[in-house]
């Protein structure tokens, strides 16, 4: 697949992702779900005007550009101004929400002063292989093309074909000569035109294409359905879709954010209201998964991708979600998509699709697994349903089990657990240990950027505070005596449990102040290899609250993040000598130095943070992960929707 890094514009309903380049072009496409699988390599348009050669509707050198949304909606509108001939084109695209169909609108209208005879071209490349090679067939008004899994139908609303091309179409489009005598081919990339006609000075002309995804079935089912979607009528769709979108809005507005009154606070509306508009585009309604973006990069050119879902990225999605009257969307998050990816062990991996289904991976983050029982407690803190927290008991209990061995492990912990020791089991480790050369029962943690393995501040923190959000849950349901009445075994279990827990937590603690301080640097630090200063240390204060924002070892912390890791622009970078696509400031550090001024009560310094992330968010309000130091702008992953959370949880608390 051709490189595309940037995601400008996204759009969808609950089964089809779309984004787009600043430009128009249409870059993926995702259906069914929002991670699997993308079709088209590319997707190409462009007018022939007066026997010109082909203009690219998102790339001609005398194209000028103006994109925008309707107004709290995801239907984009991208207007093209050709200036050479003077014609103008309106190109809407949104995707109806009761039908899985991408809508293309477009409006040609000649602002010049002679007649415009225009064609219409479109030139479409599915991703092939040879266990899946598409084809495609020609059919009334468009062009069908398909593999054994899939198909994906184009079709002009009441258009007739001029010209179509099956085969060779990549070396004849660009001069606008397509011809092919076959109406049915083996090839991944097919062009159809379309007959404009004379466009007078000042007059207009449109043409609606309609994009169908479906299952490749009986031709004749497919055609069927095809017929029925080109009889939709183009203005009740547009309306409906409006409609649907500035309800979502309102009642989402979870914040409940009174209208701007200078251009400032209508900045921060802007990038609240759009944020709103991608949570849906981006979850798999079904099992409540969450992406972490539309994906960017197909060929682990630069990454290893983007469009999975990370459980501990997600947690922290929900606590926004529940901000946004969003709380049926968490709950099944939790009570679905964790349920199905939690291993036997108790354990979450790195990441999974968000139907499910373990996704590639590069090795284990322990915080993954603290995170979503930190996420249960906290889900339950918003919504104060005891029935949530009987709902996700097993699997918290399951997920700590694992977290207690995990940490007593690598801490060489002894002597604390009460629970009945199996000798027997114990020797079989110990022997299995021996002959492996291994140290440890579980394999080391990932650091929450995924680069460093070891024993980290970030991870042991987000250990405590699960083992803190357990005690809680347990302290929650004994107070419903229902739950404990005639059961005095498992009364005392708890107890049991609560005991070992505090004492880990103590330990815990005792560590991190013991090994991951350094007193030469007056500073806690990441990890006991490297010892760099990271925005994540600041996790240890919030959210996980294993130290207090005003500890002196704490504020001697702060003080050496903001010499190591603010940027000239104000931007914070993630650690010191962080290289990954240039090492730019990351909004999400802002965000959580945001948070932590927050808790001091240092409001003046918290605007200042907050005001970085503010004034670099992208064309449509949309964040991106990284901001260029130079130009002020996105410069990796536009759409990372654990930058949003971070926004809602940071103007919740009245910025």
């Amino acid at each position: 697949m051709e490189n595309k890094y940037l995601n400008e514009a996204i759009i969808g309903n609950k089964n089809i992702l779309a984004t787009f380049t600043e430009k128009g072009e249409l870059q993926r496409l995702y259906f069914p779900n929002k991670d699997n699988r993308q079709y088209i390599n590319f997707y190409h348009t462009g007018v022939k005007v007066n026997n010109s050669d082909l203009i690219y509707l998102h790339d001609d050198i005398n194209n000028v550009y103006r994109q925008y949304y309707e107004p709290d909606t995801n239907i984009l509108n991208t207007e093209i101004t050709n200036t050479y001939f003077n014609l103008k084109v309106l190109q809407t695209d949104f995707v109806t929400i009761k039908e899985d169909v991408l809508v293309k609108r477009y409006i040609f209208m000649n602002d010049a002063k002679i007649d415009l005879d225009l064609e219409f071209y479109m030139h479409s490349e599915l991703l092939s292989d040879n266990n899946n090679f598409v084809g495609c067939k020609i059919i009334d008004g468009g062009m069908l093309q398909y593999a054994h899994d899939f198909s994906v139908a184009t079709v002009a609303k009441g258009g007739k074909i001029k010209r179509h091309q099956i085969n060779g179409s990549k070396e004849t489009i660009k001069r606008g000569e397509i011809y092919d005598k076959d109406y049915i081919g083996m090839s991944n990339d097919s062009s159809v035109s379309y007959n404009i006609g004379i466009l007078k000075p000042g007059e207009k002309k449109i043409l609606e294409i309609l994009v169908k995804i479906d299952d490749n079935r009986n031709i004749s089912e497919m055609e069927d359905e095809i017929d029925r979607i080109t009889k939709i009528d183009y203005k009740k769709e547009y309306s409906d879709t409006k409609t649907y979108w500035r309800k979502y809005v309102k009642k989402h507005n979870g914040l409940n954010l009174k209208e701007p009154e200078n251009s400032y606070e209508e900045k921060i509306f802007e990038i609240y209201r759009r944020s709103i508009l991608l949570f849906p585009l981006l979850t798999n309604l079904e099992t409540g998964g969450i992406i972490a973006s539309p994906e960017v990069d197909e060929n682990f050119t630069k990454c290893g991708r983007y469009a999975y879902c990370w459980p501990r990225d997600a947690v922290f999605i929900t606590k926004a979600m529940d901000i946004l009257n969003m709380e049926k969307e968490t709950e099944k998050f939790y009570k679905v998509f964790c349920k199905k990816t939690q291993s036997k062990n108790g354990m979450w991996e790195q990441r999974f699709f968000t139907d499910g289904k373990l996704a590639p991976c590069w090795g284990y983050q322990v915080d993954e697994t603290a995170s979503v029982v930190y996420g249960v407690y906290n889900h339950y803190k918003y919504t104060k349903s005891e029935k949530f927290l009987k709902d996700n008991l097993k699997m918290c209990e399951k997920a700590i089990d694992f977290l207690e061995k995990y940490v007593k492990d690598w801490l060489n912990i002894e002597g604390i657990d009460e629970r009945e020791k199996d000798v027997v089991k114990e020797e079989i480790e110990e022997d299995t240990l021996r002959r492996t050369g291994r140290e440890h029962k579980y394999h080391v943690s990932y650091d929450l950027w995924e680069m460093n393995e070891g024993i980290h501040l970030y991870s042991l923190a987000s250990i405590y505070s699960a083992f803190e959000c357990m005690l809680n849950i347990y302290r929650i349901l004994e107070k419903n005596i229902s739950d404990f009445e005639n059961n005095r075994l498992k009364e005392e279990k708890a107890h049991k449990t609560e005991r070992r827990l505090q004492n880990l937590q103590r330990e815990i603690k005792k560590y991190i102040n013991e090994n991951l301080y350094d007193e030469e640097k007056k500073s806690y630090v990441r990890n006991l290899e490297d010892k760099k200063m990271d925005i994540s240390i600041i996790g240890a204060v919030t959210p996980f609250e294993v130290l207090k924002p005003k500890e002196k070892k704490v504020l001697n912390t702060i003080e050496r993040i903001n010499l190591s890791l603010r940027t000239y622009t104000g931007g914070y970078q993630r650690f010191e000598q962080d290289h990954y696509m240039n090492g730019n400031p990351w909004p999400i550090a802002n965000l959580w130095m945001t948070l932590y001024y927050l808790e001091t009560g240092e409001k003046k310094k918290a605007k200042e943070t907050f005001d970085f992330v503010v004034k670099t968010a992208g064309k449509h309000y949309l964040l991106g992960e990284q901001i260029d130091n130079t130009t002020l702008k996105p410069a990796w992953v536009v759409g990372l929707r654990m930058v949003t959370c971070n926004v809602y949880n940071s103007t919740r608390k009245a910025i």
